[in-house]
Order: structure tokens, then C-alpha cells, then sequence
């Protein structure tokens, strides 16, 4: 019987594709892993009644405690709201872990960053209570609003509430200084916009400096607004060690922060709670290469080096992530985008062909 029992995710798109090379490397590697694959995504809603993450999908997470997942296309503005969303609600995944650091041969602009975005998941503006625009609710609320003087929303809005708790702020800086203190990094950057949103960010912010206090002289800390943290970051990212976000900033910085190496092709994650863990890569699910064999699995491959650290794996995890190290390098085997952004002139391998480079160098 297999050491560790996996959920596989694949999802959409390129998922399909990117999902199937990390398998290959994972299991090349040595990783003694038994797959269990289940489905989510608009291809399964007939199946389901409408639903894109089906029950049984939930109870294999559940079951198996760990799980990988390749993108899963979310329409905007209108249809089912993210699969990725509805995982960590349900799934209390309140962290968002993603680890920043440079390749060489990526194409990144920077050649030595190495931090850590570690993201609220599970309240703020993405906690997803909202107001349609007309509707019977939001015209109480905009009264609500006026009475309470708290402000004038106009008759013709649509609305979302941006809900930051105690607990959440609480758990999520905690979570920041212990990986920190595990890791062996020197430095927590607590980020917000508390001097205009006084209630929310603002306790966020006072909970963070809270939570410092119990780690002083362990693991140092400061503090940005996050316009500021932005502008830093593109200046010099050397600045930062792991930086913890509410989940709106954390998003939009996760995704810069991943430009600065070479972009989200190659941008590994995790969503984590007390019990479970689903490991993804961060980039979409691009349905206009799907299927042909042009995506780069990186991102996706790097992410399941993370499941590996977290399943103890971490030797595996380590020549992985060394193969990589190695196939970048090289240059001679990147998929497209990385050729452009190299501004290569050669043309980028497929997927299949970076997947047996990756192995021939495990």
C-alpha cells in the first residue's frame, strides 16, 4: 500500500496537461503516492446538478487530508463563483502560501529574491458577501448606511462587505511568525491600509503588532501600506522575508511578486488549514492553448514540492526542485513563455518534451 494517499484535482484547461506532468515527476522522483483523482469545474456541473465542486470531491479532500489541484476556469462577472474559493471556505484553508524566489534562466528580473507571501483566505472583501446592484438587500443596507451616518452609498450600487475579525488576523500572523521561526527567516512584514480603513485594516494592523510582541527578539517585524509595499517591492524585493496580507492585498501582491521572478508560470501554492492542505498552481486555466501541448507545467510541479515538504517528503521535494534548478539553466528544453520572457528568439519546447528534461534530470 502507498505511503501517502493523494487527492488529484486535475480541473480544466491546461490543468489537465499540467496536472499530468507533475504526476510523471512525482512519481519518477520516488514519491511513494497512491492518486486518487476527482473532478471540479464547469464540465462536471451537468453531472452534479450544478455544481462545479461536487460532494465527493470535498469528502476525498476530507478522507485523504492532502490534495493537488491543477487550474479551474471561473467566469467573471457572472456564473459559479471560484472552486477555489468554495475550497477554502469549506475546508477552513485560511492560509494562502506562496513562496517567491528567482530561477535563473526564468526570465525574471531579479536574480536573488527568496520570500514569502503568506495570504488571508478566508475573510475580507473575498468572503463574498455582497449586494446586487437594485436589489430589495442593498437598498436596505444603503439605508442602513444613511441613518447610521456612516456614509452615502449611491441608489445605484452594487456592494461588498469587507468583514476583518480578531480571530482571523489573529491566526493568520501567527501562522506568518511560526513559519518564519520554522524556516529559519528573520523578518514578518505585516501589510494594510489601515490609515483609511481605520475598523478593518486597522485591526488587522493592531493584532499583527500584538502578535509580534510574543516573538520579539526571535523573529523581527514591521509594518507597510500596501501601495507602499508595491512600489518596494518592484524597487528591491531584498527588502522582504515573509510578508502576511489580508486577502484582497495578498492576492494582487502574490501575482506581483511572482512577476518579479519570471512570472505565474513558474509561481508555486498552497492553501492550508488546521487539518487539510490543497496545493495548486496559482496561474489560470488559459482554455486557448488547452490541449495543445504548449503550457508550462512549472508552477504546478514546484507546488507539488511544497505537498511533498508538507507530507515530510522533503529529500523528494528537494531533487525536484534541484531538476528544475537544472532544466532552467540548461535552457535548452522552456516551454514559450518563458521563452518570451527571456526574449528568446528560439522556440519554446512543449510540455511533454520540458516534463522528460525535468525527469532525465531528477
Amino acid at each position: 500500500m502507498s505511503k501517502h494517499r493523494v487527492t488529484l484535482i486535475p480541473g480544466d484547461g491546461i490543468g489537465v496537461e499540467t496536472s499530468e506532468a507533475m504526476r510523471r515527476v512525482v512519481d519518477a522522483a520516488g514519491a511513494d503516492i497512491q492518486w486518487e483523482v476527482a473532478p471540479a469545474g464547469a464540465a462536471v456541473m451537468e453531472a452534479t446538478g450544478g455544481s462545479p465542486l461536487p460532494e465527493s470531491t470535498i469528502d476525498s479532500v476530507r478522507c485523504n487530508k492532502v490534495a493537488i489541484k491543477g487550474p479551474i476556469t471561473t467566469p467573471v462577472g457572472t456564473g459559479f463563483r471560484s472552486v477555489n474559493v468554495a475550497l477554502r471556505k469549506t475546508l477552513d484553508l485560511y492560509v494562502c502560501l506562496r513562496p517567491v524566489f528567482s530561477i535563473p534562466g526564468a526570465g525574471g528580473r531579479y536574480e536573488d529574491v527568496d520570500l514569502v507571501i503568506v495570504r488571508e483566505n478566508s475573510e475580507d472583501l473575498y468572503a463574498g458577501i455582497e449586494f446586487e446592484k437594485d436589489s430589495a438587500a442593498a437598498a436596505r443596507l444603503i439605508e442602513f448606511c444613511n441613518q447610521e451616518g456612516a456614509g452615502a452609498i449611491r441608489p445605484d450600487s452594487g456592494i461588498s462587505i469587507k468583514p476583518i475579525s480578531v480571530s482571523g488576523s489573529d491566526r493568520i500572523v501567527r501562522y506568518a511568525f511560526d513559519y518564519a521561526e520554522r524556516l529559519g527567516r528573520k523578518k514578518v512584514t505585516a501589510v494594510h491600509k489601515a490609515n483609511i480603513m481605520k475598523y478593518s485594516d486597522g485591526l488587522f494592523l493592531d493584532r499583527a503588532r500584538a502578535i509580534a510582541s510574543e516573538y520579539s527578539g526571535r523573529i523581527g517585524f514591521d509594518e507597510r501600506i500596501v501601495d507602499a509595499l508595491c512600489m518596494n517591492l518592484v524597487i528591491d524585493p531584498g527588502q522582504f522575508d515573509v510578508i502576511v496580507l489580508p486577502n484582497l492585498y495578498g492576492d494582487i501582491a502574490s501575482d506581483l511578486c511572482a512577476g518579479l521572478v519570471g512570472g505565474l508560470g513558474i509561481a508555486p501554492g498552497a492553501n492550508i488549514g488546521s487539518e487539510y492542505a490543497v496545493f495548486e498552481a496559482v496561474h489560470g486555466s488559459a482554455p486557448d492553448i488547452a490541449g495543445k501541448n504548449l503550457c508550462n507545467p512549472t508552477a504546478e510541479i514546484l507546488s507539488a514540492a511544497m505537498m511533498l515538504d508538507h507530507l515530510g517528503e522533503q529529500e523528494i521535494a528537494n531533487r525536484i526542485r534541484a531538476a528544475v534548478r537544472k532544466v532552467y539553466a540548461d535552457g535548452t528544453y522552456l516551454t514559450g513563455d518563458i521563452r518570451w520572457a527571456t526574449r528568446s528568439d528560439k522556440a519554446g519546447c512543449s510540455c511533454t518534451e520540458f516534463t522528460d528534461a525535468l525527469i532525465r534530470a531528477l
